[in-house]
C-alpha cells in the first residue's frame, strides 16, 4: 500500500467534517510536510493511498461502529482519534476498538507530530496513564504462558531493542545509530520474530518482563 508522496511525504486520510478544524489541521501538517487527504468524499480513500487515517470524533455519533468497520474491512490502516474527551476509560476504549492513537483537540503541534511518526511506525500513542494500564493488562495475559529460551540478539539488534523499549520511534532510532530508517524497520521485525510477537507493545512487554535486555 503507498503511503508516501513521490518526494517521500507522508499521506495522511482526515475525516472532519468542521471546517476550522479542518483548516487548523491541514495548516498543521503542511508545516511538518505531510500531505492531507479529505475523505468526506465517498470513494477517496480507494485512491488516496494513505495507511494512517485522523478521525476528528465530533465528526460521528458512531465512532466506535466506525471504527470497528475499518478495522474489520482495513485491517492495514493506522487509525489515530482526536477528541474532547480526556477520561482514561473512554481513551482507552477507543484504542481497544482498534484506533493506534488518540490526541485532544487541545493537543500542541509537536505532541500531534510526535503520535503520527509514532504510530506510523506500527506502536501505540495515547496518554502515559492509559498506555500503563494496556500494558499491565497484555503483561497479565502472558504472564502464565510458558517461556522457552531467551533469544540471542546481535549487537545492532540489542541498541536497536533499547531505544524502542525506551518509546523512540524508528526516525530516532536511526539518527541516534547512523543508519536508515528501512534497516531500522528490518531489525526490528527480525527482532519481533526471535521474541515472537506481533507487534511493538507486545515487543516492549516481553523485554521488559522476560529482562531480555540484561548483560
Amino acid at each position: 500500500m503507498r503511503d508516501t508522496t513521490s518526494d517521500g511525504h507522508l499521506r495522511i486520510g482526515l475525516i472532519a467534517t468542521d471546517p476550522l478544524r479542518i483548516i487548523g489541521l491541514q495548516a498543521i501538517f503542511s508545516e511538518s510536510g505531510f500531505e492531507v487527504i479529505a475523505l468526506s468524499v465517498p470513494g477517496a480513500l480507494d485512491a488516496s493511498g494513505v495507511s494512517l487515517i485522523l478521525i476528528d470524533a465530533a465528526c460521528t455519533d458512531h465512532l466506535f461502529e466506525l471504527l470497528a468497520t475499518f478495522h474489520r474491512r482495513r485491517p492495514r490502516l493506522r487509525l489515530i482519534v482526536i477528541g474532547v474527551q480526556e477520561d482514561h476509560e473512554y481513551i482507552q476504549r477507543v484504542i481497544g476498538a482498534g484506533a493506534k492513537g488518540y490526541l485532544t483537540h487541545t493537543a500542541k503541534e509537536s505532541e500531534i507530530r510526535m503520535a503520527i511518526e509514532i504510530v506510523q511506525d506500527d506502536s501505540l500513542w495515547a496518554p502515559r496513564k492509559v498506555l500503563a494500564r494496556l500494558l499491565e493488562s497484555s503483561a497479565a495475559e502472558t504472564a502464565s504462558a510458558a517461556l522457552g529460551s531467551a533469544p540471542k540478539f546481535t549487537g545492532r539488534e540489542a541498541q536497536v531493542l533499547r531505544l524502542l523499549v525506551a518509546g523512540s520511534p524508528n526516525r530516532e532510532i536511526a539518527s541516534a545509530l547512523g543508519i536508515d530508517a528501512v534497516t531500522v524497520k528490518a531489525h526490528v521485525g527480525r527482532i519481533m520474530r526471535k521474541v515472537g510477537v506481533a507487534n511493538r507493545i507486545a515487543l516492549t512487554v516481553e523485554t521488559l518482563n522476560r529482562n531480555l535486555l540484561e548483560e
